[in-house]
């Protein structure tokens, strides 16, 4: 996606605006001063820090048809101390970047790929799953269904890990540290969004799950941006205990934008 569309100029509007409200004065040395209405910096000192126009950077926050350089981007993250999730966000909302939406031929249905690339886990005591761009559950293997939950038994429309993790009351057992895993997937999925700003999927899914779900709302509205890369997550159930596992998202260009989630175990 790129700033030429209204929603790739609103998007990154939205998010420069909830970085800069987040700092706080004394963060970058600036005094706060008794009268201080603004939360977190004004706009004029996020352009004079980054060596640009108060014009120029109250248009970028309006989402006026202006185009950032890269440099110019690199100076407000900077500014805005942003990680380099969230660094690599803003480029990829101003500029675009080539993405992958489906995957490339290959010898055989990428659908058939994952699901038998999935199946060579069935007998893995660890869980594996494989879900696309919308989080939507497309392979699994019996371990998946042991320490998360019967997606089979969910109606197909309602097999997808996010809605899963907001609705169901099986993933807050199931799942330790369910609100940081369940942050976790939708500041992944606010990084995508960044790339498919455009898809009507895609924003029919945001408005369906901010309407299923009052944490949905809060924590979208939050604009917390974070790749999907290996992380840990801590499970129990009731009949085979505790066990720490570490995900570990994996897919290729046959299968993109499709990834294979294997768990490995984690060794106090």
């Amino acid at each position: 996606m790129h700033l030429s569309t209204d929603g790739g100029r609103r998007e990154l509007a939205r998010f420069l605006r909830s970085r800069r409200e987040r700092i706080a004065p004394s963060e970058v040395g600036l005094p706060a001063g008794p009268r201080r209405r603004t939360q977190g910096l004004r706009r004029e000192e996020v352009a004079v820090l980054a060596g640009v126009s108060p014009t120029w950077y109250t248009y970028l926050e309006q989402a006026r048809g202006i185009q950032p350089s890269r440099e110019v981007l690199d100076s407000l993250a900077r500014v805005l101390r942003l990680t380099e999730d969230e660094r690599r966000y803003v480029h990829s909302l101003a500029h675009g970047s080539v993405i992958q939406t489906s995957p490339l031929d290959g010898e055989i249905p990428a659908i058939d790929l994952i699901k038998q690339v999935v199946a060579l886990f069935e007998e893995s005591p660890y869980p594996v799953y494989a879900v696309n761009l919308y989080c939507d559950l497309l392979a699994w293997n019996q371990a998946a269904t042991e320490w998360y939950d019967d997606w089979g038994a969910l109606p197909p429309e309602e097999r997808n890990i996010l809605r899963w993790m907001l609705v169901s009351p099986v993933a807050r057992i199931r799942l330790v540290d369910w609100e940081d895993d369940a942050k976790d997937i939708v500041a992944r999925w606010r990084a995508e969004s960044g790339k498919h700003a455009a898809d009507p999927v895609l924003r029919e899914r945001i408005s369906e799950l901010a309407h299923l779900s009052p944490e949905f709302r809060s924590w979208w509205g939050q604009f917390r941006v974070v790749e999907h890369r290996s992380k840990v997550r801590r499970f129990r159930h009731k009949i085979l205990g505790h066990q720490v596992m570490r995900i570990v998202p994996m897919n290729s260009v046959e299968i993109i934008p499709v990834v294979v989630v294997p768990h490995i175990p984690v060794m106090a």
